[in-house]
């Protein structure tokens, strides 16, 4: 990650100061929560995207910078979105902002960035952005709306989780980095490869979110262990020990995640099937593939310092633990 970060250092420092700039309001709270947010240690994996991007297909404006921040802006806004619906104390290893602020700051603050985006976009003046970033984030919307119709649905396989994750997760930092292509008036084929590139890395991302949620520290991870089990969310690990476990296991199962409060014996119970089942292993080598999926979108374009950092921020996708 060293590397990746070394090479568009200016242009990161460029879009944090347009973060700050764009958090502006005669409204105190929202500087606060804003800025409490933007400032807990994010990884920026999606306005990084974007920036290689642009500079993969040549592109010489300086929209990269603010759009970098829309896309940074949206994704917190989804945060502080889902902190409320999941109720989240933890984001980040720091309070969430629901837990600091209450659910109605959180969700006021989420709609304002949301809206700060959108103004953000029009000033920029690519109808084509405006098109693809509202239809990414209408998008998004009916992830979230799917996941939360499939709480504690047991049914759920693998083909039908995958396409929750692709349009809760993966759309956007597929549009992050289709924003740099369209910026740069790539040709159709570099637009697509961009695109194919960020929703493989994006489902790769997820996966491993969800696999890290049973094995992670929480220090480390930033958020409690367990955490979807709780909310009732079929993620990968659950499904592939669910559908391997016997009559009795799938019982336990049921029962576990039909309850209102989980407790340390309950959680440990569910990952000793997970294990069983070689249910994280399989989770991760999913990510796995995927990753490798995307780096092969890149074939198309010349091996550069920029394509290669392109390759290491996928590779950092699952590699990580938190």
């Amino acid at each position: 990650m060293e590397r990746v970060t070394a090479l568009i250092q200016g242009d990161m420092q460029a879009v944090e100061g347009r973060f700050r700039k764009n958090l502006t309001s005669d409204v105190p709270l929202i500087g606060q929560v804003g800025e409490y947010l933007l400032s807990s240690g994010g990884k920026r994996i999606r306005p990084m995207l974007l920036l290689l991007a642009t500079r993969l297909c040549g592109y010489r404006g300086e929209h990269h910078i603010e759009l970098a921040g829309v896309i940074e802006f949206i994704h917190s806004a989804t945060l502080l979105h889902d902190d409320v619906v999941d109720s989240a104390e933890l984001r980040r290893g720091n309070r969430s902002a629901n837990a600091v602020w209450g659910n109605e700051a959180s969700v006021l603050v989420g709609d304002f960035l949301l809206a700060k985006s959108f103004s953000v976009m029009v000033d920029c003046g690519s109808l084509s952005v405006l098109q693809l970033l509202s239809d990414t984030t209408t998008q998004m919307a009916e992830g979230e709306i799917q996941q939360l119709l499939n709480t504690a649905d047991l049914g759920m396989d693998e083909s039908r989780y995958l396409a929750v994750i692709r349009d809760k997760t993966a759309i956007l930092i597929a549009a992050a980095c289709q924003v740099g292509a369209v910026l740069a008036e790539a040709s159709p084929v570099q637009e697509a490869a961009l695109r194919e590139f960020g929703l493989e890395v994006g489902t790769a991302f997820q996966l491993m979110d969800d696999a890290l949620d049973y094995v992670a520290d929480q220090q480390e991870f930033g958020k409690a262990r367990g955490h979807d089990l709780e909310e009732g969310k079929m993620t990968l690990p659950l499904i592939c020990a669910y559908s391997a476990a016997d009559t009795c296991e799938r019982a336990e199962i049921a029962k576990i995640i039909d309850l209102d409060e989980l407790n340390e014996g309950d959680l440990n119970r569910v990952c000793t099937l997970i294990d069983k089942y070689n249910g994280i292993e399989y989770t991760r080598q999913r990510a796995v593939e995927r990753i490798e999926l995307a780096k092969a979108q890149l074939n198309i374009f010349p091996e550069t310092e920029v394509r290669q950092a392109l390759c290491l921020l996928a590779d950092y996708v699952v590699a990580r633990n938190k």
